[in-house]
């Protein structure tokens, strides 16, 4: 179902030790990078997982109604599309991109709001709750400072230093009994990050807090906005439920994508919104990353394939376009 390749703990760990931070990188090899075309390498859709379909279903839609649902949104927002075309630029990626992950939200993962106002409006309502990142008690700010974590405060970035946290999460405690408290075989994300049980992406682009928490040195730092801090849970979702900002981090998320492959792989995915919407939807980028270079090195005409998310986008890709036109 899933096509991008499955991940080991070893090649997480060699995956922290690359700078996933820098913005514009350079191959890691002399050479020209291989380019992705556009298009899908599947004649057929991949497989779509069954919580998506069950999510789909108990709302009497089907994937082609949200689809058009979304679309018909994003036409009628002549300045949130504006305002995508500029974040576009700023991360230095084709705005299709930005528009592909989104519409693959709201095709399998949400249904869409009538308007963008309707997000603005729910951030300010997050902004007055009073919520926070922790497990069992145990604010996730707190759980970091363990001895286990220490290597990870010596990373620079948010990104590599988030990502160390989760593999320090996966290896000494998911599933394990440290210090008498048993915790959960779940990803660090579902333990730490589900306040109110109320879901766990949100917004237009559904970002993760935990994911926000990965890319806030690369928005910051081209965007201006201020830093979001694990502390402030109601910030942080304020941040995100705003079209405006959370803009900024679907596009980092997607530039950290393309980012990774070129710079572990030497590819160039920037001209494949479905390998993107592909990567956007599953994570993980460098990991994943390494595991398609492996694979490259005994198969060197290999490419990236999309899965059921990223070959909507790459099928229906004319379609977004005349929304950006």
């Amino acid at each position: 179902m899933i096509l991008l390749y499955k991940i080991s703990a070893a090649l997480f760990v060699t995956a922290l030790l690359l700078p996933a931070s820098s913005i514009l990188t350079e191959p890691a090899e002399a050479n020209v990078p291989l380019v992705v075309p556009a298009g899908n390498r599947l004649k057929i859709q991949p497989d779509i997982p069954s919580a998506s379909l069950t999510r789909t279903q108990a709302f009497n839609r089907t994937y082609d109604k949200k689809f058009r649902r979304i679309l018909s949104v994003l036409k009628r927002e002549n300045r949130l599309i504006r305002k995508i075309k500029k974040v576009a630029n700023l991360y230095a990626i084709d705005p299709v991109h930005i528009l592909g992950a989104i519409v693959g939200e709201h095709t399998y993962n949400y249904d869409s709001m009538d308007s963008a106002q309707g997000y603005y409006m729910k951030a300010l309502q997050y902004a007055k709750i009073p919520i926070s990142f922790q497990y069992d008690g145990e604010k996730v700010w707190s759980f970091v400072t363990r001895p286990q974590f220490n290597k990870c405060r010596r990373e620079e970035t948010s990104n590599s230093r988030w990502r160390c946290y989760e593999l320090v999460w996966n290896t000494a405690f998911m599933g394990r009994t440290v210090g008498g408290v048993r915790y959960p075989r779940q990803p660090f994300h579902r333990a730490f990050f589900r306040p109110m049980f109320a879901g766990q992406s949100f917004g237009l682009g559904q970002i993760t807090p935990l994911t926000a928490l990965k890319m806030n040195d690369m928005v910051t730092s081209i965007s201006g906005l201020p830093k979001l801090n694990s502390k402030d849970a109601s910030g942080l979702y304020k941040t995100v439920m705003d079209p405006n900002k959370s803009i900024h981090y679907t596009a980092a998320v997607l530039r950290d994508a393309i980012n990774a492959y070129k710079k572990v792989a030497n590819v160039d995915i920037s001209k494949n919104p479905g390998i993107t919407s592909t990567l956007y939807n599953l994570g993980n980028p460098w990991e994943r990353a390494i595991s398609y270079r492996n694979k490259r090195r005994i198969r060197p005409s290999h490419l990236p394939r999309e899965n059921y998310y990223g070959w909507l986008i790459n099928a229906r890709i004319e379609e977004l376009r005349a929304v950006l036109r």
